[in-house]
């Protein structure tokens, strides 16, 4: 058996039996502390790193018995992300002295910040710790920490997008407790994209409920989907793009022309996601967003959830440009077109993206009152 001492994230019991994949009695852990090492944020990141050498005391939680499979798991978790155990002398809360392992950051890897709270990280980030952790070690004996480490991004993205769908209001007439039976939960593919499937039954509108039913979701995240429109001019900014899928399913033309669009970053608001992507894909600065809606994309096969937006901007002299972020493999070409224009790409058909016509449609309504406000 190894002790272990948990000065960062897995401080938090949920967390750490999620990764352990074990219950934790109140005997298993008991508070300690070593002495001349700081807990800092990392510096950009949101998680810590213990740092020797200074004047400082650690406070952190003491695992007396860690088995060899928790270990396996706890450097499954972490390993990939270039933490490794190393043994530390530690001091209980009754004032014994012992010797640990504890997870340090190899030299060089990551920088560090400003003190680090543990109380801050929770109320920050510990659902979204939860969710990611839930699905990472769902691969536990599948992918190697590395592979999970290169595929970690996605599932946080995943979780965030799961804790604000947690956070929209249910249905008042529905009891998801009793309306749905899950039997059985399988991940079948995790990278930057994930498809689950699950054994379920469902509540039917005659009150009963349904035969046992497999039912397979293809899970992405958030993203926020913005038009930029300059009611001055009275033209919208597209951008065109490759689009693989299309390509997969047989589509000749898998060159899609699009509103700017991006992924809801973990911490992030769907509004900052939305500047961001303004930036990045078409070099614009908006001068404010209208809300145009928040929509699941296609409900029968896939979680992904948009909030749609009309960002105003000035769009002079953006023709021509867009670039994207050559480490996501991005290619983007921008254009503007006028009202009139986008709309009877609208009403002939050549306009194929459902969230720039939807968008459009949106514009059409509100168009009149956006410029006479410009």
């Amino acid at each position: 058996m190894t002790a272990l001492f948990f000065y960062g994230t897995l401080r938090c019991m949920p967390l750490l039996e999620i990764v352990l994949g074990r219950s934790l009695g109140p005997g298993d852990l008991e508070p300690a502390t070593v002495e001349g090492h700081g807990v800092y944020w990392v510096r950009g990141r949101d998680f810590p790193i213990i740092v020797p050498g200074v004047d400082a005391t650690a406070p952190g939680l003491l695992l007396r018995a860690a088995s060899a499979e928790d270990v396996a798991r706890l450097e499954y978790y972490e390993g990939g992300f270039d933490y490794d155990l190393r043994p530390v002398p530690v001091r209980t809360g009754a004032g014994n002295a012992a010797t640990a392992q504890v997870f340090l950051p190899r030299p060089g890897t990551w920088q560090a910040g400003a003190p680090w709270s543990y109380d801050d990280w929770h109320a920050a980030w510990g659902r979204i710790a939860l969710r990611a952790a839930e699905e990472a070690m769902a691969w536990y004996g599948r992918i190697s920490a590395a592979e999970l480490a290169a595929r970690f991004a996605p599932m946080r993205g995943r979780a965030g997008a799961w804790v604000a769908a947690q956070d929209r209001a249910g249905d008042p007439a529905r009891d998801l407790a009793s309306d749905v039976e899950v039997s059985a939960h399988r991940r079948a593919y995790a990278n930057y994209l994930a498809v689950e499937e699950m054994d379920l039954r469902f509540r039917r509108h005659d009150g009963r409920m349904s035969a046992p039913v497999t039912r397979g979701a293809l899970m992405v995240g958030h993203a926020a989907i913005l038009l930029p429109y300059d009611p001055v001019r009275d033209r919208v900014l597209l951008i065109e793009q490759f689009r693989a899928p299309l390509y997969m399913a047989g589509d000749p033309a898998p060159w899609l022309w699009e509103p700017v669009a991006g992924m809801v970053d973990p911490g992030e608001s769907p509004d900052q996601t939305a500047h961001r992507e303004a930036r990045e894909e078409a070099g614009l600065t908006l001068a404010r967003l209208e809300r145009a809606g928040g929509v699941y994309t296609s409900a029968g096969v896939s979680g992904e959830f948009h909030h749609l937006f009309v960002a105003i901007a000035d769009l002079d002299g953006a023709d021509g440009g867009g670039d994207g972020l050559s480490s996501e493999g991005e290619d983007i070409l921008a254009r503007t077109v006028g009202f009139e224009e986008l709309m009877a790409g609208v009403d002939q058909g050549r306009l194929r993206n459902i969230q720039l016509v939807t968008l459009a449609l949106w514009l059409a309504r509100h168009r009149d009152r956006l410029r006479a406000a410009a």
